[in-house]
């Protein structure tokens, strides 16, 4: 296999492991706005996937899409394959693809611990060292401001997807014709706004908690969800909320089928689309 197709497939298979994640997400919220049960995160979701029949298959796969698909963002950022360009703008849409590789790579080592573990893992002296560094780190008589800084990641994460939803800017790199994307496009835009939501709610948790936050347990989409569940009217709000995860699980099964790939990258033979 040419290394050109060899990376489209890892791009593709990356698109529809996020997909398969934030589907479960969804269906959560979903069942958490009915019967007022806790919604589950990314990590929540690969725990209840694991504990599914062929759980232990199904979790691998998942793996090795997200490690695919943190190698894709890499390869986006570092190589600049979607041409977003060295001005500041550029640069920061380069900047979060960046930084989206990092924590899915991440999430694909938290899933291969539960697979080499199982759900109760030992917790050994790596995780314990990490956790004091953290802890060293936010002791600091200022260290509250360095929660404010880490709060603007996904505020401004969130801010881009309210923008790529409303604007549908999205449809650029799409290979369909609009007999699909009369589909496709009104989901992906309520996806995007959906996730958009999520993030800038994680971001004003994040703020809030100042100095009182925990080095080990930030909040994330399932204290977001749980923040939505307790406003009023809570049940309907987090049930929208639902809808808009799947269908942002939606949109990322349609990248994985029509997205452009571009490979016009140095040194891969076989690209130029």
């Amino acid at each position: 296999m040419s290394p050109h197709r060899s990376l489209v497939i890892l791009a593709r298979s990356g698109y529809a492991a996020r997909g398969v994640i934030y589907l479960i997400i969804g269906l959560f919220a979903l069942f958490a706005a009915r019967d007022s049960t806790e919604p589950k995160d990314s990590r929540g979701s690969l725990e209840v996937l694991l504990s599914q029949p062929l759980g232990h298959t199904l979790v691998g796969v998942v793996i090795v899409g997200l490690l695919a698909f943190a190698g894709w963002r890499v390869l986006q950022a570092t190589r600049d394959v979607d041409h977003h360009g060295t001005q500041p703008k550029g640069l920061v849409i380069r900047a979060g693809l960046l930084a989206g590789g990092i924590i899915n790579g991440v999430l694909a080592a938290f899933a291969l611990g539960l697979l080499v573990s199982g759900l109760r893992s030992s917790g050994g002296g790596g995780g314990q060292q990490t956790k004091d560094l953290l802890a060293h780190l936010l002791s600091w008589e200022h260290s509250n401001w360095l929660v404010y800084l880490a709060a603007l990641v996904p505020f401004g994460v969130g801010i881009a997807h309210l923008i790529k939803g409303w604007k549908a800017s999205f449809e650029k790199y799409f290979e369909a014709d609009e007999r699909v994307m009369r589909y496709v496009r009104p989901v992906s835009r309520f996806g995007l706004m959906a996730r958009g939501v999520a993030f800038i709610e994680m971001a004003v948790l994040l703020g809030l908690s100042g100095s009182a936050y925990k080095a080990m347990d930030p909040p994330g989409i399932k204290d977001a969800l749980n923040a939505l569940q307790d406003m009023p009217a809570g049940g309907l709000i987090l049930g929208v909320m639902g809808l808009g995860l799947i269908a942002f699980s939606v949109y990322s099964f349609a990248e994985a089928i029509w997205r452009r790939i571009n490979m016009d990258v140095p040194g891969v033979p076989g690209g130029g689309r």
